[in-house]
């Protein structure tokens, strides 16, 4: 059961053999996706691992994202080009806005207006033409940046979108959005990826990372990220300038 109370089965009742069994990942390229990517893996599905190159400020992102796919051994990695910078109002994708690098009160302008919900809408598509039993995405409302589409309520939303929207829905076996990584803390995380293997050496967190994925030390997420690993009491793999 994971931590957004999905069971990730079909909601037919009906399991398929472990070998048969398909997700789709959202692989960001950060510390939480690559997470969930092993955490997918380790309940036997196949995974199909999906990116975006969606004019984020930075490519070393998606390049960390595919590090990360080939290490796990996905069974497919999709990277889709989609222009949130048309419409602006970000940091992450408006060169003229600045990253902040101290902390911010309210919802900071490193939010993409809409940003999960269009990852997971995509998601979506690709899980009904694979005819999937989970989507994996790895928000968090814990350790994180105090965005509107990392929360529980979120989700359970989206659930209920695709439930609606989609044949597999209507038919009774849709995908279940799955965000286990939603109610732990950052350290947490970090401690079962290590369970699990995952080399965060791969994974680009930073905001403003440079073209060589070393990292700022000072954005929201470089903070969270560093403070998570020292919560664990593990040592940060993380390539700084």
């Amino acid at each position: 059961m994971c931590a957004c109370n999905c069971s990730c089965t079909r909601s037919s009742g009906v399991t398929a053999p472990v070998s048969e069994r398909n997700a789709v990942v959202l692989l960001s390229g950060g510390l939480d996706s690559a997470t969930v990517l092993a955490i997918a893996g380790e309940a036997g599905y196949r995974v199909h691992a999906m990116s975006f190159a969606y004019g984020q400020r930075h490519a070393s992102e998606l390049a960390a994202a595919r590090r990360v796919a080939e290490a796990a051994g996905v069974v497919e990695h999709r990277v889709v080009d989609i222009d949130l910078a048309a419409f602006g109002a970000s940091a992450l994708t408006d060169p003229a806005i600045a990253v902040p690098e101290s902390p911010t009160s309210g919802i900071p302008v490193t939010y993409v207006p809409a940003r999960n919900t269009v990852f997971l809408a995509y998601a979506l598509a690709w899980a009904e033409v694979l005819s999937v039993e989970a989507i994996y995405i790895g928000v968090n409302a814990v350790d994180y940046s105090g965005y509107p589409d990392c929360r529980p309520e979120f989700v359970g939303a989206f659930q209920v979108l695709a439930n609606l929207a989609t044949r597999a829905g209507v038919e009774g076996a849709g995908p279940q959005i799955c965000a286990p990584l939603i109610d732990l803390s950052k350290a947490s995380i970090i401690r079962q990826g290590v369970r699990l293997g995952v080399d965060y050496a791969l994974t680009v967190s930073c905001y403003q990372a440079d073209v060589d994925g070393k990292a700022c030390q000072l954005c929201d997420s470089c903070r969270i990220r560093a403070e998570g690993f020292a919560a664990a009491g593990m040592e940060d793999p993380t390539a700084y300038r």
